[in-house]
């Protein structure tokens, strides 16, 4: 697309408008020959202190030199709106022009709009867990433009494929300068599906076109999260620890284990998520805080006994809670201590316990997946495929059943 070749800039005081010593200062523009002003919202210099032939203050003076660090800023804000629509394809004329640099006309969507606009609606329907995550995609963002473009914004039809592309080069080979690990696979393919969400909604609203994620394809790596066998399931529950702290943590993880619930979940438990189910006895029914989906779960006793040790407990009641309040954080700083001395070698933290609900506690105890499914809380299977992964020893126990039909 052609652009323009000839693009000047000077300032002019209009002094037939000079008032108690003051006159008002406009922007002079040449776009291919055609010339054109632009008041600069009625800023005004004492006329004593303007070089009529420099066009510009006074070196020899301080409100002189004063003036032209102003006349610098506007000279770098017209050079930066000159090179966005340069770097984006617009032809660029003086109507242009001056519509981008005074935002006038159809409005022009950048990156930053969108983002904004997206974490504004976001507030009312996401989490801050959940909503968190597109700040941090928004810093990196942010800094990928400021290497790639040394730009703080982009328009939105200037993100194509290869900015997709570039963008994951750009997590890949990002280095970290404080204590944090590079970014993995799939921590990559996060940022990215954000940013995807993000041009989708852009589409929606009819702020663009094309979609830049057409022709991409994510890429995931399939990593085995960790949970707990049968026998350190059991070397956890048996376990009695001399600090008040580490039993507390230890029956919120077992609960967990036998419940399916996510940590928030958990937390926020009142007597009035314990219902008498269809067939008379106890069970949770709540929603998950994450995705607002009915969770119905039928009590197992081990998780029942655990309620009924915390059923009087102060520090519950007096937050109208089935348990005790403790972060998330501490929480999974207190299971890598509790790990240590049971000498369970694995990165055990609150989330484990719902794996270990998934694998060990019902899938390898024979019920279906579509059942674990529902206590989960997941609106897909594969979602739940994600957590379960099929045991020796149920590849054994259900062999042994085929020997016997088969002999």
């Amino acid at each position: 697309m052609k652009t323009t070749s000839t693009f000047g800039v000077h300032f002019k005081v209009r002094t037939e408008r000079t008032k108690d010593g003051k006159a008002p200062v406009f922007l002079g523009l040449v776009i291919n020959g055609e010339k054109s002003y632009i008041s600069l919202k009625n800023y005004q210099v004492d006329v004593k202190h303007w070089d009529k032939d420099k066009g510009s203050g006074k070196r020899t003076s301080t409100e002189g030199r004063r003036i032209n660090e102003y006349l610098d800023e506007v000279r770098v804000k017209v050079r930066d709106c000159y090179q966005d629509l340069l770097s984006n394809g617009r032809t660029i004329s003086m109507e242009t022009f001056k519509d981008a640099f005074l935002g006038n006309g159809d409005p022009e969507y950048t990156l930053n709009k969108l983002m904004a606009y997206h974490n504004e609606q976001a507030k009312t329907v996401l989490e801050w867990s959940t909503l968190k995550h597109y700040y941090v995609t928004q810093r990196y963002l942010e800094k990928f433009l400021q290497g790639q473009f040394k730009k703080k914004d982009i328009f939105l039809h200037a993100i194509n494929y290869k900015f997709v592309v570039d963008f994951e080069c750009y997590l890949r080979n990002h280095k970290p300068i404080d204590h944090q690990k590079p970014m993995n696979n799939n921590g990559v393919m996060k940022h990215l599906i954000r940013l995807r969400k993000l041009t989708n909604l852009a589409i929606k609203l009819e702020w663009i076109k094309n979609d830049p994620f057409k022709n991409y394809k994510f890429k995931y790596q399939k990593i085995e999260k960790d949970f707990l066998t049968e026998k350190e399931l059991q070397k956890l529950e048996k376990k009695s620890f001399m600090v008040d702290r580490l039993n507390m943590v230890k029956d919120l993880f077992v609960f967990c284990c036998y419940t399916g619930l996510a940590y928030v979940d958990v937390m926020n438990l009142t007597s009035d998520h314990i219902i008498t189910g269809i067939d008379n006895g106890r069970w949770i029914k709540t929603f998950r805080q994450k995705t607002l989906t009915p969770v119905n779960t039928p009590l197992l006793p081990k998780a029942q006994a655990i309620l009924q040790k915390y059923a009087d407990d102060p520090r519950a009641t007096a937050n109208k809670r089935l348990f005790p309040s403790l972060s998330n954080q501490k929480v999974n700083s207190y299971l890598k201590e509790i790990a240590d001395i049971c000498e369970i070698k694995k990165n055990l933290t609150f989330h484990v316990a719902r794996h270990t609900f998934a694998t060990t506690v019902t899938l390898s105890n024979g019920v279906p997946i579509e059942t674990v499914s529902k206590m989960l809380g997941h609106t897909k299977i594969a979602t739940t495929q994600i957590y379960a992964r099929v045991l020796e020893k149920k590849i054994s126990d259900d062999m042994a059943k085929l020997r016997l039909k088969l002999g």
